[in-house]
């Protein structure tokens, strides 16, 4: 018997497992977003009518309000649950409590404005792989997950999240090549040379992208004149990954995307 997911298809999984990330659509209330970004605005003394008020091109905001994830947005929060394997696969890195989303925003008001947009490629500055806190194994459990929580409206061009959709096999392949570990500072930007596959995120408030933790992903510019919110909490596992678990079944999409990158169904 395969294993089954509480929300998740299997075209779903498919999709997360080949191209590192999955959007849902309308997971949580427009009007908590909106409530949220005018408490963002009036913290920072800018109009939001009027974009030169908007002294900062790129703003990254400390959490003032959180709530637990399964209140606000249930169906995002199985869908985590369905990624990492399992409720009981989640750890709350902050104090054991409920997983919270809070109003941490990072706010794209105008990077890179002045210049022509340029769209996602290797030759794009900026990419990277999330974890400056810890040294990074196949295994690591402290970035389990990856999400993009979208609080405003992301037109095309307008700031959106670069993704490096075939990225998973090739960080997969160098943290296996070396089980001492990798420091933030190894340099897994320099895989993007590697990588062909590129999306720009974009959605509306209310959508949540779900990433595989090892995706190269970088800033974008925002001509647009549109404010962009988005907050990027991670998803901590209790245990570290396993690739070597004795029921097939129990694998999670996370692991079996690894697994897809290596081109092996187990590693000891």
């Amino acid at each position: 018997m395969g294993r089954t997911y509480k929300t998740l298809t299997k075209s779903d999984v498919n999709h997360f497992i080949e191209k590192g990330h999955i959007v849902l659509k309308d997971c949580f209330p427009r009007e908590l977003a909106e409530k949220w970004q005018a408490f963002a605005f009036k913290r920072l003394g800018y109009d939001p009518n009027d974009p030169m008020t908007w002294e900062q091109p790129r703003i990254h905001l400390p959490s003032m309000n959180r709530v637990p994830i399964q209140e606000i947005a249930p169906r995002a929060w199985d869908a985590i649950c369905d990624l990492v394997g399992g409720e009981d696969r989640v750890i709350n890195l902050r104090d054991n409590a409920k997983p919270t989303w809070g109003d941490g925003f990072i706010i794209n008001f105008a990077l890179g404005a002045d210049t022509p947009w340029q769209p996602p490629s290797p030759e794009v500055s900026g990419w990277h792989k999330d974890g400056d806190f810890f040294r990074h194994f196949l295994d690591s459990p402290e970035q389990g997950l990856l999400t993009i929580v979208v609080w405003s409206d992301i037109h095309p061009q307008s700031g959106g999240t670069f993704v490096a959709c075939d990225s998973v096999q090739h960080v997969a392949q160098w943290l296996y090549e070396h089980p001492e570990g990798l420091l933030p500072s190894s340099g897994f930007g320099k895989l993007i040379g590697k990588c062909k596959d590129f999306v720009e995120i974009t959605g509306n408030a209310g959508d949540v992208v779900l990433l595989h933790p090892f995706i190269l992903h970088a800033a974008s510019q925002n001509p647009s004149r549109r404010a962009r919110f988005i907050t990027n909490p991670p998803v901590g596992l209790a245990e570290p990954m396993d690739f070597n678990r004795e029921n097939p079944d129990d694998f999670s999409p996370v692991e079996l995307a690894v697994f897809d990158g290596l081109g092996n169904d187990r590693v000891d």
